[in-house]
């Protein structure tokens, strides 16, 4: 694996510790489909969250969310409904960014409910 693809994967990490102590639980990582590819897929018994991760150096110019852009949204959306039509649920789904900023202090996560 690359230097970046272990970085993007030790974001992952972080968020989907971040969001189980939070009470969600992981239901899926990485989950692909002819359209693309949803890093994290968790539930919290209200919310289903397609969260899409985006790990940055401190410092720099662009934003995850930024990243984050009408073609990856598409693509997370086709993903996404490929996804429900595999695994009924009856809760809300929604589409989360979860930025993690790697600092000289550590990780930052700065998580964005219903993000587009």
């Amino acid at each position: 694996m690359s230097a970046p693809q272990d970085r993007g994967r030790r974001g992952e990490e972080l968020v989907g510790r971040y969001l189980e102590a939070d009470g969600w639980t992981i239901l899926a990582r990485n989950y692909r489909s002819r359209y693309g590819e949803i890093d994290l897929i968790a539930e919290n018994g209200t919310f289903l969250a397609f969260v899409e991760v985006k790990l940055r150096k401190g410092g720099g110019k662009v934003q995850g969310r930024e990243a984050v852009d009408w073609r990856k949204q598409d693509r997370l959306r086709k993903t996404a409904l490929l996804y429900l039509t595999q695994n009924e649920t009856s809760l809300q789904p929604r589409f989360d960014v979860a930025e993690v900023e790697d600092g000289p202090d550590g990780p930052f996560i700065a998580y964005l409910e219903n993000a587009f």
